[in-house]
């Protein structure tokens, strides 16, 4: 995301000296998710981010795959997923490939004994219930129902909620995170025709400057591992930043649909893109408004891609028996759409209240052994008059 930014103290160039008052140098911190050729941040600490004191025992937190190949159309219940008092045990990976894995957390309890990294996936964490901040060395970014939470991997992150009913729908990106191509213009801004633009992006505010030494752990997860490294210094010890890489939030209620006489396609949805998946906001809306319009999705195949549907609230007119939090998966290969009934049923209709989350990826997806345990097994049966 080409979008610049700063907060803090700053010097006036890069990588020049940038002296405390005692006379010692603050540690500059060059922060990219792809090396040195592409968006980039600069981190100002009060001490080296290094200096490491300690490992803890790795943990194999890799999911379990059940079925790797299939192809049948698939439900789950997502609000079946217990809720768990520590936000990493509460994280449960249902739905994976080598490009993104899709995961569920429900977690009560808000992160105090740790900081967490991702150091192999960019995250958007979807907040489908709950409210709080997210505390990171670029500052704080408050969240509530409906926001996106975008972080670049490697981002050394804390969540504290306001209280204990809290549910996340959490996409891990293997590469990064960025908003389609066709809404951008040659140098990064968001162009005239895009759904949403600059003013709709929450950058961290408020940057408190944590000078304090002891034993800080950082959980970072990278290969399925997750390792345990204490440091000697707290890692939001940063006096200034700035540069094009950071986290930041953007609220799926912003999302301005585009409509149009008839029923427009996934794409006009899609709102962040990664390689070889994309994710869609599904938002309130008129319908389509020709005289003989059909509001309802048209059948359509899934030769090239998994579509996964997340039901987040609202009415769904092309499904029979959608919940909250339900998530289906229409695979590659076979064709899909709307329920029997439902498309009569549409016609007439001037709006939609449906919001959900899609992700469509162009490789197959695998389902692991916890989205088994939640799957609604007739699913597949249900076009069935």
């Amino acid at each position: 995301m080409a979008y610049y930014y700063k907060s803090g103290n700053i010097p006036p160039k890069r990588h020049i000296q940038f002296r405390k008052v005692d006379g010692s140098l603050y540690s500059e911190q060059v922060f990219s998710t792809e090396g040195f050729s592409d968006d980039y941040s600069i981190l100002y600490h009060c001490h080296p981010p290094t200096q490491i004191i300690k490992t803890d025992t790795p943990i194999d937190v890799a999911p379990i795959i059940a079925e790797e190949k299939m192809l049948k159309h698939r439900s789950f219940e997502g609000m079946n997923i217990k809720p768990v008092n520590d936000y990493l045990q509460s994280r449960i990976p249902v739905l994976i490939n080598n490009d993104c894995h899709m995961v569920l957390a429900a977690p009560q309890k808000s992160m105090q004994d740790y900081f967490f990294k991702n150091a192999d996936a960019d995250e958007v964490i979807f907040i489908h219930e709950g409210s709080g901040k997210l505390l990171t060395q670029y500052g704080e970014l408050s969240f509530s129902y409906g926001d996106y939470l975008v972080l670049p991997r490697g981002t050394i992150y804390q969540i504290t909620f306001n209280d204990s009913n809290n549910r996340l729908l959490i996409v891990e990106s293997f590469s990064p995170i960025r908003f389609p191509k066709r809404y951008m213009s040659k140098h990064g801004q968001l162009l005239e025709h895009s759904p949403f633009c600059e003013r709709d992006i929450r950058a961290p505010q408020n940057l408190i400057t944590k000078d304090e030494q002891g034993d800080f752990i950082i959980k970072t997860k990278k290969k399925g591992i997750l390792y345990g490294l204490h440091y000697a210094n707290h890692p939001f010890d940063v006096v200034g930043w700035d540069g094009c890489c950071y986290p930041y939030a953007f609220s799926i209620h912003d999302f301005e649909p585009i409509t149009g006489r008839v029923h427009q396609p996934p794409p006009v949805h899609q709102t962040f893109e990664g390689n070889n998946f994309v994710i869609c906001s599904f938002v309130p809306r008129l319908y389509d408004y020709h005289p003989l319009a059909i509001p309802a999705p048209y059948h359509h195949s899934n030769i090239d891609s998994d579509e996964v549907l997340y039901y987040v609230d609202g009415d769904f007119m092309s499904r029979k028996n959608v919940t909250r939090g339900m998530i289906t998966l229409h695979p590659a290969g076979i064709p899909h759409g709307p329920h029997p009934g439902a498309i009569e049923k549409s016609i007439g209709k001037l709006e939609t209240k449906e919001l959900a989350v899609m992700l469509d990826t162009f490789h197959p997806l695998m389902l692991t052994k916890q989205a088994l345990e939640i799957e609604n097994e007739n699913y597949t049966m249900s076009w069935a008059e």
